[in-house]
């Protein structure tokens, strides 16, 4: 058993961590203020809302299909860089242009769906070569599981920094800039050159291990690719209880602007939440490894499930006073910060098994489940959210007056069924789910390790 890191994992640990501070700024602010600012900065009227939100939705899950296949070109890169750093910044630098597409104010009518449909769809899609290759050099650094949670938990930690500086900054930022298009597309060109440089980090000073053996590598194919995803179990039972948790997740947290704004009453005190929101999550992403240490990840995943389920339940009834919100969000977005770590484990794991079962390591492959579930997710969540919008009366062809405005009791309610129930509903269900169906547990594990290393398949020893 290893007891200490070396230099060089020190300094993985490190770079592989800052990289996704500009990362998760990036997509914090697509995923989090892209629906605002179309509904209440561009004040699109009702209709063509409702139809650039399905848009969003329909392109989100036809581009999360399109991830296994961005995953079988990565692992098909042969480069004197590896498979993953040119990916990366190819991604990044594409996702970075198309990012200043969405948030520009680019027509009106049916040319502003055309032309804003065909940037959505190319940032997805490049963000997305940026996700798979970024997230599928963690268990290129290693195979031991504790060293994994460790580089997974700094850069947790590093991510949500970068995502809760987004999400403190940008209501008051764009306040302060006269809350214009013209001041949102300023705002989202100082995140695209953030997010480029702080790539800069994993590209130029992470080094993958060497402690997979020097063995030709075949071509992967298409079979290999279905084998790698439908023949995996694991892989399934994780990648479905990562979709319900990312789905309910993605709902509550898109609907915080409008529940601060027409339930609270005070949009301006967003930031307060998602400052304790962001505070909370950093804990939990501290004290993770204390917990770690303590109890197997199966316990983990049932304390985080219980704090979410308590936390919902504060938060269904906490809008009368912002401590009671403040505490909600504090039970809730600990359990959710634990249980976004313990399924990034989950999901590396997948892949040692996926190479013990189908004698074949399609890392990639199998990290390209990630931005699929992110972007399945974002999209029913959206296609939730614009819905509710709607029905709640939140989003109408009123004056701006009117819209300013609370809401009823029938609106507060829509509101609060589609932000709380329904989340929880998926959350829990992808929880029995992970209880039922996932095996590898640290005894199985070592298992598979001790195989592959019997069948030539990976070193003793890493060097790195």
């Amino acid at each position: 058993m290893k007891v200490s890191e070396s230099p060089r994992e020190r300094k993985n640990t490190v770079f592989f961590g800052l990289g996704t501070i500009g990362r998760d700024m990036f997509y914090a602010f697509e995923a989090n203020t892209l629906l605002y600012f179309l509904s209440d900065v561009l004040e699109l009227p009702t209709a063509l809302f409702l139809t650039v939100s399905g848009i969003l939705s329909v392109l989100r899950i036809f581009d999360a299909l399109n991830d296994p296949i961005t995953g079988l070109i990565i692992d098909n890169i042969r480069s004197p860089w590896g498979k993953f750093k040119p990916a990366i910044l190819v991604g990044g630098t594409a996702s970075a242009f198309f990012f200043l597409i969405l948030f520009g104010n680019v027509g009106t009518g049916a040319a502003y769906v055309v032309f804003f449909a065909a940037a959505y769809i190319l940032w997805d899609i490049s963000y997305g070569i940026n996700d798979i290759a970024y997230w599928t050099l963690l268990p290129a650094l290693t195979t031991d599981q504790k060293q994994r949670e460790k580089i997974g938990a700094f850069a947790r930690i590093c991510a949500n920094v970068g995502m809760y500086i987004v999400m403190v900054g940008w209501q008051p930022i764009t306040s302060a800039l006269g809350d214009t298009p013209k001041a949102w597309f300023f705002l989202a060109s100082v995140i695209a050159v953030l997010y480029i440089v702080f790539l800069c980090f994993p590209i130029f000073f992470v080094k993958e291990s060497r402690q997979f053996a020097e063995v030709p590598e075949e071509k992967t194919t298409l079979r290999d690719m279905w084998n790698a995803l439908v023949h995996n179990d694991q892989l399934m039972w994780t990648t479905l209880a990562m979709a319900l948790f990312m789905v309910g997740y993605c709902t509550t947290t898109g609907f915080a602007i409008y529940y601060m704004k027409y339930l609270f009453g005070n949009a301006d005190l967003y930031a307060v939440l998602a400052g304790v929101c962001g505070v909370a999550q950093l804990a939990a992403l501290v004290i993770f490894p204390v917990f770690s240490r303590k109890f197997d990840r199966r316990k983990l995943y049932g304390i985080a499930t219980a704090m979410v389920i308590v936390g919902y339940v504060l938060f269904a009834f906490a809008e009368v006073s912002l401590a009671l919100i403040a505490v909600a969000a504090v039970i809730i977005f600990i359990g959710q910060a634990f249980i976004q770590l313990l399924m990034l484990m989950f999901l590396a794991d997948t892949i040692e098994y996926g190479q013990w079962k189908l004698g074949k390591r399609s890392e990639s492959i199998t990290f390209s489940i990630q931005p699929l579930v992110n972007k399945i997710g974002g999209a029913l969540s959206t296609l939730l959210i614009s819905v509710s919008l709607v029905l709640s009366g939140i989003k109408s062809d009123r004056s701006a007056v009117e819209e300013a405005a609370s809401i009823d009791a029938g609106g507060k309610l829509v509101v609060k069924i589609a932000m709380f129930v329904i989340p929880l509903v998926f959350i829990v269900v992808g929880y029995i789910i992970y209880r039922v169906k996932y095996k590898i547990d640290e005894e199985f594990y070592g298992k598979i390790l001790s195989d592959l290393k019997e069948r030539g398949e990976i070193k003793e020893t890493e060097e790195v």
